[in-house]
This record gives C-alpha cells, sequence and structure tokens, in this order.
C-alpha cells in the first residue's frame, strides 16, 4: 500500500467510530410547563446514534477565539474514540505504554475519575490506541477495544463485569485500521460485527458475555451498526466489510444485503435510518445509496431508491435534519436532499472533518483541528463563528465532538477540551 493510501485510509480509526434520525425538535412545552431534560449523548454520535443533541439555549453565534473554554485537561491516552455521558460523567478509551484503558472524567471539571485496563494498546501506522466510543446503559458500561476486547464494567468505579476478545472467542480478524465499531444494544444483547469465519456478526448476552448466536462471514468494517424496526421484526443494519446489510437481532438471520456502495478499501460511516428508509455512505470514489426496506411479518427486502456520488462519506457520518443530509463529502460538506439525492449546496467550510447538529447549528470538526458553527439550512452555507486548536499530537483530529449539558467535548488525542455553549 503506498504511502498517499495509507494517510488517506487511515481516518478510518473514526469509525469510533448505530434507531430511527430525528427530524425534528422537541414540541415547545406548554406555558409554564418544565421543559425536559435533554437526552444523554450515552453512546456513539448521541441518544439516538444520529448525531443530534437534544439541547436547546446554545449560542446562535461565537465569539472570536470561539466560546468560554471551561477546562482542558490531558491524561486520555493516545486513540481517537469519542466520548458518551451520563450522571455528570464523561467515558472514553485511550492507550498508555503497551495498555489500553477506559477512563471516566468528571464532565464539570474534567478531572479523572477512574481508568481500568482493557486489553493491549492497538498500534497502527497512522496512530495507535482505540478507536470506538463507549456505550452507557444503566449502572453498565459497554466497550468495544481496538484489539477486539468487548468489555462490560460497572460505571461508577470501573470494576469489569465481563470481557469477551473477538479474536480469540469467534477468530475475528481485526481489520487494518483496528476495531472501530461502537457497542449496540438491542435488548438484552450486544451486536457486533466480530469479522470471523461463520462468526461475522455475533450477539452476545449483556448480562454475563455469553454468546447468544454466530453467523455469517463477512470481514468486519469500521462502521457502527443502526436498529431498524418494522413492525415486530428488529432489524439491525451493517456496514460490514463487503457490504451492507440486515439481520434479525432473535437469531441473525439475514434478512437483506446491497454491497454497491461498498468500497474495497473502508466502509466506515454509520447508516442512517429515518423509518423504512436506510442511507449508506463510503468514500473511495464510491458514493451512497438511499434504501427502501419492505417488511411483511419476518421477511423482509430492500431496494434501492438512489444511487449518488455526490455525498462519499469518509471517516464521518452525515446528519439528518429535516428534509437534508448534510455531511462531508470526501473533504467538501454537502447538503443533499434525503428523499431524492438532489444537492443542495457544497461548501470548503472548515475542511475535512466530522460534524454534529445541535440546537439550530452544525459543529464542524476538522481534521486540523479547526471548529466551526454553521447553519443547518439548505439554501446555502453559512458560518456563524470559528476557532483553531492549538494542536498537542501532531496527529490528525479524528475524534469526534460531543455536546452534553451545554459543554462541547472535544479531544486531540491525550488532551481534552470543554467549551460552555450556553447562553448567558
Amino acid at each position: 500500500m503506498t504511502a498517499r493510501l495509507c494517510t488517506i485510509v487511515a481516518a478510518v480509526v473514526l469509525a469510533v467510530s448505530g434507531s430511527a434520525a430525528m427530524q425534528t425538535h422537541a414540541p415547545a412545552s406548554a406555558p409554564g410547563a418544565r421543559s425536559p431534560e435533554p437526552a444523554e449523548w450515552f453512546q456513539w454520535r448521541g441518544s439516538n446514534r444520529d448525531g443530534i443533541s437534544t439541547e436547546a439555549g446554545l449560542l446562535k453565534d461565537w465569539p472570536r477565539g470561539g466560546p468560554p473554554q471551561v477546562w482542558r485537561t490531558t491524561g486520555a491516552g493516545n486513540g481517537y474514540s469519542s466520548f458518551s455521558t451520563s450522571g455528570g460523567r464523561l467515558y472514553t478509551l485511550g492507550a498508555r505504554a503497551g495498555n489500553e484503558y477506559v477512563m471516566a472524567f468528571d464532565r464539570a471539571t474534567g478531572k479523572k475519575v477512574w481508568e481500568h485496563l482493557n486489553g493491549r494498546r492497538f498500534e497502527n501506522d497512522r496512530g495507535d490506541g482505540p478507536r470506538s466510543t463507549p456505550t452507557v446503559e444503566g449502572d453498565r458500561l459497554y466497550i468495544l477495544g481496538g484489539s477486539g476486547d468487548l468489555t462490560c464494567l460497572e460505571n461508577a468505579t470501573g470494576r469489569r463485569i465481563w470481557s469477551v476478545n473477538l479474536v480469540q472467542k469467534f477468530g475475528g480478524v481485526n481489520p487494518y485500521w483496528g476495531y472501530s465499531e461502537s457497542p449496540l444494544i438491542v435488548g438484552d444483547r450486544i451486536l457486533v460485527n466480530a469479522g470471523g469465519p461463520r462468526a461475522s456478526i455475533v450477539a452476545i448476552a449483556k448480562a454475563d458475555g455469553a454468546t447468544l448466536w454466530q453467523q455469517h462471514n463477512d470481514e468486519a468494517g469500521y462502521s457502527s451498526p443502526m436498529l431498524l424496526r418494522t413492525g415486530s421484526l428488529q432489524q439491525v443494519v451493517f456496514f460490514t466489510g463487503q457490504r451492507a446489510l440486515a439481520v434479525d437481532a432473535r437469531d441473525g438471520r439475514l434478512l437483506w444485503s446491497y454491497n454497491k456502495v461498498a468500497n474495497g478499501t473502508a466502509n466506515i460511516a454509520t447508516p442512517i435510518v429515518r423509518g423504512t428508509r436506510v442511507f449508506v455512505s463510503s468514500d473511495y470514489g464510491t458514493g451512497a445509496a438511499l434504501l427502501e426496506v419492505r417488511a411483511a411479518g419476518n421477511l423482509a427486502s430492500a431496494t434501492e431508491v438512489y444511487f449518488t456520488r455526490d455525498m462519499r462519506n469518509h471517516h464521518a457520518s452525515s446528519v439528518l435534519v429535516g428534509d437534508h443530509l448534510y455531511g462531508f463529502s470526501s473533504s467538501i460538506l454537502t447538503a443533499l436532499k434525503f428523499d431524492s439525492g438532489e444537492t443542495a449546496w457544497r461548501d470548503r467550510s472548515v475542511g475535512k472533518g466530522s460534524l454534529i447538529y445541535a440546537d439550530g447549528r452544525l459543529i464542524l470538526y476538522s481534521e486540523d483541528g479547526v471548529v466551526g458553527l454553521a447553519e443547518a439550512n439548505p439554501a446555502a452555507y453559512r458560518e456563524h463563528g470559528r476557532f483553531t486548536l492549538a494542536q498537542q499530537s501532531g496527529l490528525p483530529t479524528w475524534s469526534h465532538p460531543i455536546v452534553a449539558g451545554g459543554l462541547l467535548i472535544i479531544r486531540d488525542q491525550d488532551t481534552v477540551y470543554a467549551y460552555d455553549l450556553r447562553v448567558r
């Protein structure tokens, strides 16, 4: 593989990296009623795995130099993992020396609360360390490390409850840039793309780590799965090394598959689900497809609505706001009409990166440490502020941002920053 290709491809670490995408704001409260608390960012890409925050009362314009910095801390270690948060704590993964660790930080102060050893350090020519995001449910934390250690911890203390290594247990083959998907919980089980022979996709009991079923032969991709509900059928949509597919959460039975959108290098972006439609995208000159899923009883099928080369998501997924997708098509920020694939606009914005949505605005984080604020507006690209991190690591800033408790949390390897987005 050429050095240039390695540089381009290595952004797969962000498949750090999966319920229907939210499209509207919560309804306004009745006069005198207390506003509902915003949903916690308890897993990869937020409460619905769609990159959308439900928080309100945030700045619509940033001052010169960006919003106020609340704290800056070190100690997150090497890696590209993003954050989840619950109960005033932030959870992530990082590597130090030859080991990988799960860590909890106090969200208000940035102080580290605990850390737990989670297997060996994953090493790579474009940056060592873990890539995925922890999932919080109740008093437990579920983590997939860069070397395949799927672990359940007590989130208050970091005490280990169980751990399974996907390579040792299922003969999984760790993809070149490391296991990167973030755990999806469906009822009593976790579904993950282990990438083993006859164990490509596996279901593991969240209570004790026992194997519930194992199916298929696809290589592992870098994407995180999403849940699609059609009547009583729970379809779990994966983007593996070969294709997009859906399995029945109960037994792993293949429901449908689609391979046109897959490339031979790295399938990374998380599928986007709205109703019975699924949007899947990849880069390396490939493109995106919108699929219509039909189901009757326990059977399902998927047909292509359109295929387009105008949205080629690399390491970052798009967000769906209203009727439009906003995402980086390779390095160009693009607005695309979801149902038709029609391009609304394209802009170089802050440069290639990742994005999330909060309170009417897109928050953009480029791989060069530029953080921007722009409208989620299909009419045109309109920016409302930006600032640049003084990068500490010398590596690309591929860890995706989150918004929680009015704070913007961003990471550059070992260093974590918190900025106050609230209107005062």
